[in-house]
């Protein structure tokens, strides 16, 4: 049993706007330092960020309206706190606790992540998929019934009729999707909107790479501080997420999709 849902989903938008903002300071330094909230919804865009880069307010404006279209930005940027700055001072080491589990991805998970790309190349609006062994169930916006239904002739299509979706009718906030993100990985922390100084993103991918080259479960744990996680550096840990972002085209691009 699955859930996903596609880029265009508020919850989405909310991830790829956060995702938008740690590129805007990666674009500024190596190694920044930042952690993004977003919250949307019915014409408002509120971001707070708290950084070791400044970002200009035009540019996260500038973000917000290219994937989310012209909402009214409330941004707010503080300074990272600084017994948080001082733990990175002088070596690569965890940005925070937290327990990580990376697990192999399954058959259902790669099927329904495949039909939501599919119905995603030809309809960008915002939509929600769900497979339960020879259940598909297939909610997209502003879409026909009809035209969906001759495609997935087995699926339940918009059970309560056709639907307009988006930020109008609904919010989003960022990492309030993450069993769409990362399936049967999903532990404490939020995937989205950090930098790689934060286990919650780096140790996560780590994890999950492994799971997928090994096809068995991992799991680590960290205290904020560790520069080794489970025997492996946390540099070459970070590294390996820097890889696994870069070869994606960013945190945006990782935000649309996740690890699923």
């Amino acid at each position: 049993m699955f859930e996903k849902v596609n880029p265009a989903h508020p919850d989405k938008l909310a991830d790829r706007i956060a995702g938008a903002l740690v590129d805007l300071s990666y674009g500024k330094e190596e190694n920044p330092r930042i952690a993004v909230e977003v919250l949307i919804g019915h014409g408002k865009c509120q971001i707070i960020a708290e950084t070791s880069v400044a970002l200009p307010a035009d540019a996260v404006t500038a973000a917000v309206h290219r994937i989310a279209g012209p909402l009214e930005v409330d941004y707010v940027e503080v300074p990272q706190d600084a017994h948080l700055s001082r733990n990175q001072t002088g070596a690569i080491r965890c940005g925070d606790n937290g327990i990580f589990k990376g697990m192999p991805v399954t058959e259902e998970q790669k099927k329904l992540t495949g039909i939501a790309r599919a119905i995603y190349a030809f309809n960008r609006t915002d939509g929600k998929y769900i497979l339960d062994g020879d259940r598909l169930i297939i909610c997209q916006s502003n879409a026909k019934s009809e035209e969906l239904k001759s495609i997935f002739p087995n699926a339940e299509v918009n059970p309560l009729g056709d639907w307009t979706g988006g930020t109008d009718v609904d919010t989003g906030a960022t990492n309030r999707k993450l069993g769409s993100d990362m399936a049967d990985s999903v532990t404490g922390g939020g995937l989205h909107g950090k930098d790689l100084s934060k286990a919650d993103v780096s140790v996560n991918i780590y994890a999950w790479r492994k799971a997928q080259e090994t096809g068995k479960p991992v799991e680590f744990c960290c205290a904020i501080g560790d520069e080794t996680v489970g025997g492996i550096p946390y540099s070459e840990i970070v590294e390996t997420a820097r890889q696994h972002i870069q070869a994606l085209g960013g945190f945006e691009a990782f935000a649309a999709w996740g690890l699923v």
